[in-house]
């Protein structure tokens, strides 16, 4: 019901910022039921688990942030556009991964990547020192 595409990523150096997107369509989109669902940031880094990012509920613009973003990071959403962005400055080598955009129904802020129903493919940040 619901698809999503990431876009933005790509290599800066230490310090620098980046603006990821990710655009939702399908059906969810069109019949206006976006609305009720929760979209999350994660990531992941070679040879460790996926790390929560951030989340935002649509409707409402509900936040909330992992931990080793917070103050680094802004998750934010255009209603016109179907699109969340997550604005990330002051990089770390450490925030290299591979960034995935991730969708859930039922309005349930969520910090793991269980209960997240769509995904998108991902796009690979990296970040030198």
């Amino acid at each position: 019901q619901v698809q999503l595409v990431e876009s933005g990523g790509g290599l800066v150096q230490a310090g620098g910022s980046l603006r990821l997107s990710c655009a939702a369509s399908g059906r969810a989109v069109s019949e206006r039921t976006f609305s009720n669902y929760v979209v999350g940031w994660f990531r992941q880094a070679p040879g460790k688990e996926r790390e929560f990012v951030a989340c935002i509920r649509w409707s409402g613009g509900v936040t909330y942030y992992g931990d080793s973003v917070k103050g680094r990071i802004t998750i934010s959403r255009d209603n016109a556009e179907n699109t969340v962005y997550l604005q990330m400055n002051s990089l770390k080598p450490e925030d290299t991964a591979v960034y995935y955009c991730a969708a859930k129904s039922d309005g349930v802020i969520r910090t793991t990547p269980f209960g997240y129903d769509y995904w998108g493919q991902g796009t690979q940040v990296t970040v030198s020192s």
